[in-house]
């Protein structure tokens, strides 16, 4: 399948289901820095060993709204026989193949239904190879690379069942994947500048400050000015953005936690109570009685004996 078809393909085929997605996004600082496509050519280059020179081999086709996420943070792009998605996060989840399954899922319906396939018919359908990169600066991770298997959620576990998508993870944290990290200059900054914030947070700044010195400190070491100089209100808006969206995603597990336990505390004391009223009820005494034993009212112990 040639380069052109697949764009023909993204283009006709995709568009019919765009009307229904949330269009409204934030988007992030990653996507911005390599929305550039020499910038992403690089990055590709750095990744796969690759000596593509021209930007315009690449074509990129990321969708304008991406279901599964509140932050625009992905790159989707063609490049060869592949289409490529590369994801910024910066939270650890453990449903990352999910998402590419269904993403490339639905990037694959497109590709049929915009040429027209038949799916029971005797020729094999040709496709993209999908090759799916999260680029993780989180602090859940302390190797260089994890590669993550859709069928790790199977109950059988990995290996398991008809189905498989991998994500491979890259940690792109200050200190890891040295070698990327050369080949790659722009992804090399935006390392530099996330761990600057990260270090400014931890000397006790508050975040709106700590991300002001880090894009400050980055100017005068020559990092990102070409982004940071023009664009410095819109940069520390989108940094700000996504550290409180990831706050507010680490406040709402910790609030499940805390709801779980809870709910497991009182699912417990029932189950006792439900036992002693069991136990009384055995030994003759009357619901009144049992009542008053155990300080409970008596339309408690009547909804307990009805079970």
């Amino acid at each position: 399948m040639t380069k052109r078809n697949l764009t023909q393909w993204y283009r006709r085929g995709t568009w019919w289901w765009r009307f229904r997605l949330n269009r409204k996004y934030k988007d992030v600082l990653f996507r911005k820095l390599f929305h550039n496509k020499q910038d992403l050519l690089d990055l590709y280059n750095a990744l796969n060993g690759s000596t593509y020179t021209d930007p315009e081999e690449l074509e990129v086709v990321t969708m304008e709204d991406v279901i599964f996420m509140k932050m625009k943070n992905d790159l989707s792009f063609i490049i060869g026989n592949s289409i490529n998605l590369y994801e910024h996060q910066s939270t650890w989840n453990p449903n990352m193949p999910l998402r590419g399954l269904l993403y490339f899922a639905q990037q694959f319906e497109g590709l049929v239904s915009a040429r027209g396939e038949d799916l029971y018919g005797k020729r094999r359908i040709e496709l993209p190879t999908p090759v799916y990169i999260v680029f993780y600066n989180g602090s859940d991770m302390c190797t260089d690379n994890v590669m993550l298997y859709l069928s790790d959620s199977f109950s059988a576990g990995q290996g398991s069942g008809c189905l498989e998508c991998t994500c491979e993870v890259l940690n792109i944290k200050r200190g890891y994947n040295a070698a990327l990290m050369e080949k790659c200059h722009r992804l090399w900054e935006y390392s530099e500048l996330s761990a600057e914030i990260e270090d400014n947070i931890r000397e006790g700044m508050s975040r709106e400050e700590a991300v002001e010195t880090a894009i400050d400190n980055c100017i005068k070491r020559g990092i990102l000015t070409d982004i940071l100089l023009k664009e410095k209100a819109e940069v520390t808006h989108m940094l700000l953005t996504e550290y409180d969206e990831k706050r507010h995603l680490r406040n709402t597990f910790m609030e499940g936690r805390e709801e779980g336990l809870e709910e497991g505390i009182e699912k417990g004391r029932q189950e006792k109570l439900e036992e002693l009223v069991r136990r009384k009820l055995s030994k003759g005494k009357s619901i009144p009685e049992i009542a008053e034993d155990l300080e409970e009212e008596v339309s408690v112990i009547e909804q307990i004996v009805k079970k």
